[in-house]
């Protein structure tokens, strides 16, 4: 069970992290941070030593949620084939997924972050490498499972299948139009059925 401390920290984060994704850091003031959670300054710097750690707190918070969504989605297969097809499944629905969390946390941070925070931009680039390592595993698994061509550049193909995704999420929120991420998830399918399967 919780203490009531961690109960108060858990809350925050989840109130906030909205607000960090949505907003940016620089732009979420603490004014913002107090209003959204009805307490008052001295409780939220009693639970956080400043605004950077409550902003990769709910950072690291949306990403982990965000990261387990998609292992649950792709637990639906042992095959490490259906498991590539199971996370393109899984960003045909993003964008409504990633509009309840003000944006896609990855793509909002690490255009934010850049310039702003250099601890919070090093959150994001983890996350990227984290995601990319991911699909380089199912990629291996498909070669031993003989479902994926031994020849394969793995790693090469984990970021390119990673990097489709994320302009698709682009050009998804900026235009509003979620063809984009369902054309390039078809082209991904594509690129797996013809270049990746054995």
């Amino acid at each position: 069970m919780l203490t009531k401390a961690k109960q108060t920290s858990e809350y925050i984060i989840q109130t906030v992290a909205p607000i960090f994704n949505k907003n940016g850091y620089a732009a979420t003031s603490l004014s913002d941070i107090t209003k959204a959670t009805g307490l008052t300054k001295g409780a939220i710097y009693g639970n956080f030593k400043n605004k950077e750690e409550l902003a990769l707190a709910a950072f690291d918070t949306t990403v982990k949620n965000m990261l387990r969504r998609i292992t649950v989605h792709q637990s639906l297969s042992d095959s490490p084939l259906e498991k590539l097809f199971l996370v393109t499944d899984f960003y045909r629905n993003y964008y409504n997924y990633s509009q309840e969390l003000g944006g896609c946390p990855v793509l909002n941070m690490g255009v934010d972050a850049k310039h702003q925070n250099p601890k919070l931009f090093q959150h994001v680039k983890y996350t990227i490498h984290k995601i990319q390592n991911s699909v380089a595993k199912i990629i291996e698994a498909g070669k031993l499972a003989n479902e994926i061509h031994p020849h394969i550049d793995t790693m090469l193909y984990a970021k390119r299948l990673y990097t489709m995704i994320s302009g698709a999420i682009f050009m998804t929120h900026t235009i509003e139009d979620n063809s984009y991420l369902l054309e390039t998830m078809d082209q991904i399918d594509s690129m797996i059925h013809k270049e990746i399967k054995r």
